[in-house]
């Protein structure tokens, strides 16, 4: 979800939430995988690899999110976490502000993105964006990918400090987080807080790609279809433009209907019509 704060855009997750926590070397409890199931945040670092995490958390699994993940959090803080954000997806703010602070006190740095995100947008809290900038700050510096974006966000944008920005996310990358990594990749991209760098962008991409990632999808698609930092290879682009159709990316949807409509229409004076499909 994105929330506008001035000229930018401060990304939460969707109805603004995350996770976090070690479990135990034994098995977990049923509650902490229940909990994991159906509220952990597909981006957060403390999430166990092999679960998928949900962008929303959704309507028919609030009320049993907050159950499972309460009783987890005693003893898990990316359940604690995660009950921040069943609080939020149920539109207790209060509640969900309570979970996430004490969640980042535990070192959830997705909960202090999430915390950031309520503070730095008014939601269910009052405003104050100093506090979401420390936020944001301690979350970027312990390399939360989210963290870095939102401190570029209220802070001015990323060209605020493009050099400091880039090498945060890299640290965040080297972690092998996928979020870091398709920002990391972005920036390469275009050359932006250091050289320009197809290859090295490509990589990454690729590597955020393997992790689901839509952005990275989309960009890998774009890239196997322009030969761009790498080789050209159509049939690889499709595939890509379709997984990452298939989460949801616009602009991979977009590309796949340009591939079926390639010919443009346009009138007398060069403004586009429509494309004509075969």
């Amino acid at each position: 979800m994105a929330h506008r704060l001035g000229a930018f855009f401060i990304w939460g997750s969707a109805c603004i939430g995350a996770l976090a926590l070690t479990a135990p070397a034994r098995a977990q409890s049923a509650d902490l995988v229940l909990c994991d199931r159906i509220a952990a945040e597909p981006s957060d670092p403390d999430k166990p690899a092999d679960v998928k995490g949900v962008a929303t958390i959704a309507p028919s699994d609030v009320a049993t999110a907050i159950k499972f993940c309460k009783t987890a959090s005693a003893s898990s803080r990316r359940a604690l976490y995660q009950l921040g954000r069943a609080y939020a997806a149920n539109r207790q703010m209060a509640d969900a502000a309570a979970a996430y602070r004490k969640a980042a006190d535990k070192g959830s740095t997705s909960a202090m993105v999430d915390l950031g995100v309520m503070y730095g947008t008014g939601a269910g809290i009052a405003k104050d964006e100093a506090q979401a900038r420390k936020l944001f700050e301690r979350a970027a510096e312990a390399g939360n990918a989210r963290g870095v974006t939102n401190l570029a966000a209220i802070s001015g944008g990323a060209s605020s400090d493009p050099v400091k920005a880039r090498a945060l996310l890299s640290k965040a990358a080297e972690n092998n987080a996928p979020e870091a990594q398709y920002q990391l990749g972005l920036m390469m991209a275009d050359g932006v807080g250091g050289s320009q760098d197809d290859v090295g962008a490509r990589a990454l991409f690729e590597k955020a790609a393997a992790q689901d990632h839509p952005g990275a999808l989309e960009r890998m698609g774009a890239f196997a279809a322009a030969g761009r930092g790498g080789a050209k290879d159509t049939s690889a682009a499709k595939t890509y433009y379709e997984k990452a159709a298939a989460l949801g990316n616009a602009d991979a949807k977009a590309a796949l209907k340009r591939a079926e409509c390639p010919y443009v229409i346009k009138d007398k004076n060069g403004k586009f019509v429509t494309n004509l499909c075969f």
